[in-house]
């Protein structure tokens, strides 16, 4: 079968693997399409230390059952289109012990620590599997990013009365935006593309700053009546809107951080004292956050077809890779079509 692989670099091939075999528990996906998600561009750049080249990335997934092992529930079943929960956890560590296994230690994401699903086949315990009736294949391939917002929206505890500010409208921004709005809270989206926010503002965001353009620190402080923001969401990972995040919350108020950010960043660790703030993480997402997306997906009269901004055949992946890279600005989410 065909396979898109990054051999290191900015160096991507189409390979031919073997197609996988069927085990009792699995279940056989024909692939459909395949999200390039920030981790893989930065594999591509050679800038993601946790994975080990060379690698078939992607686990934004899009596909329907193309066959079924022994032992897999009849609510599983050959024609079905679904999506995939990409992460593995151990059962054992602390995370999982927990009840929090997306933060599993051990975790192996589709695409990082192991092999992808950019690629025609792929087998998948029966676990893994999400699958819904009404959705097309093209917004299955956006759930995954989409519930890792919606997870750093949970792990806030938003409620309606929050003012929560959102600092990056990509993929994963968009969706705690839009989580944010559904739990009724008011919500500042924060970009340096104007193209970004407004279709950020289009799906929920009832403010909007550009930051390269507009002094954040005054809007906030107009919008807000002087308190600040009670959540901050972290999702670029640079050291000036993580500086920007602990800057801006409110007193109490909690930051969630979904970015890494590349170099060390300093602080005024006053304001982590003096605000008594919460300053958490958000990894990956758990099952209730995907079904909350595709109910959203279900139910919501949004274009979110605005979310894709190119689709390309699995020969064109390198050129798909270095148009992000010229233009990261413009870019949401981009599909590999098998």
């Amino acid at each position: 079968m065909k396979a898109v692989a990054i051999l290191g670099e900015r160096n991507v091939a189409l390979v031919e693997r073997e197609k996988p075999q069927l085990h009792d528990g699995e279940v056989l996906l024909k692939i459909h399409y395949v999200g390039f998600c920030g981790s893989d561009l930065n594999t591509y750049l050679g800038k993601n230390p946790m994975v080990k080249l060379p690698v078939i990335p992607g686990h934004e997934i899009a596909a329907r059952v193309e066959a079924v092992g022994a032992g897999v529930p009849e609510s599983i079943h050959p024609g079905m289109s679904c999506t995939v929960n990409p992460y593995t956890n151990c059962g054992h560590c602390s995370s999982c012990r927990n009840g929090r296994p997306n933060a599993c230690r051990f975790n192996q994401t589709l695409g990082v620590q192991r092999d992808g699903a950019m690629c025609e086949y792929i087998a998948v315990p029966w676990q893994k599997v999400i699958a819904d009736d009404t959705l097309t294949l093209r917004q299955f391939a956006l759930v995954e990013p989409m519930s890792v917002g919606f997870h750093a929206v949970s792990r806030a505890w938003t409620t309606d009365l929050d003012v929560v500010m959102v600092i990056g409208c990509g993929m994963i921004g968009v969706g705690a935006i839009v989580r944010a709005a559904l739990r009724g809270a008011r919500v500042i989206a924060v970009d340096v593309d104007d193209d970004k926010l407004k279709l950020a503002q289009e799906l929920g965001a009832h403010y909007t700053i550009n930051s390269a353009t507009e002094d954040v620190h005054a809007r906030l402080q107009e919008i807000t009546g002087g308190a600040g923001p009670d959540v901050v969401v972290e999702a670029v990972g640079a050291p000036v809107t993580y500086q920007m995040a602990i800057n801006e919350v409110g007193f109490t108020g909690r930051v969630v951080c979904i970015g890494y950010a590349k170099k060390e960043t300093s602080f005024e660790t006053k304001y982590f004292v003096m605000k008594e703030m919460d300053i958490r993480g958000s990894r990956n997402a758990m099952p209730e956050d995907f079904r909350a997306v595709i109910e959203y997906l279900k139910r919501s009269s949004a274009d979110v077809e605005k979310l894709i901004s190119g689709v390309y055949a699995p020969d064109q992946a390198e050129e798909a890779l270095e148009g992000w890279v010229a233009n990261p600005g413009k870019v949401f989410r981009i599909l590999i079509k098998f």
